[in-house]
């Protein structure tokens, strides 16, 4: 079985300097939902990793965060698309933790929950710290445009971006992906 990690904000859901912090401001990017449903059509396990810091600065609460994600699955669900597991770290950047990207934890409890090894494995996101995590574990780190990519892409130095593949948005990457097979 196949497996793409994703970031959330940004890739998945349009990203706000303010935070995402209930489900009215949670909205997908255009083409996301029936970008993750190909992938689920075409036999891939798909799982997110995200930083929610907003919970440690009491932006939001751990039941406004899961009435988000069940909006993104009621959504996903209307194109047949599914993510099967989704890991979030609550910190906040000072809080020295193991899970909060760019540190490999989130993309570590995936690959362990899931059974997966994570070597190659695509991982989307639209932040440098993506991308460095993506590296801690072996995947294979893509950035998009959307969300805080365009920016990640004009302010990252040249190594930051060796070997990383850049897309416009998650609906082009996966069209990327599948046709590697």
């Amino acid at each position: 079985m196949k497996l793409v990690i994703l970031d959330r904000d940004g890739v998945i859901n349009e990203d706000s300097d303010d935070y995402v912090k209930s489900p009215e401001e949670f909205n997908l990017i255009r083409g996301s939902a029936e970008a993750i449903a190909r992938l689920n059509q075409s036999g891939y396990r798909v799982a997110v990793a995200t930083n929610q810091s907003g919970i440690a600065r009491d932006y939001f609460n751990v039941d406004a965060l899961n009435r988000m994600h069940s909006k993104l699955r009621r959504e996903l669900g209307k194109v047949g698309g599914e993510i099967e597991l989704i890991a979030y770290c609550p910190h906040g950047p000072d809080d020295a933790c193991a899970c909060r990207k760019p540190e490999a934890g989130l993309l570590k409890e995936i690959g362990e929950r899931m059974g997966v090894d994570l070597e190659g494995v695509p991982a989307i996101g639209d932040s440098l710290r993506d991308l460095q995590a993506a590296r801690a574990v072996g995947a294979r780190p893509i950035l998009v445009k959307t969300g805080k990519g365009q920016r990640t892409l004009e302010s990252a130095i040249e190594t930051d971006l060796e070997g990383v593949t850049v897309f416009d948005d998650l609906a082009a990457a996966v069209t990327a992906i599948l046709e590697e097979g």
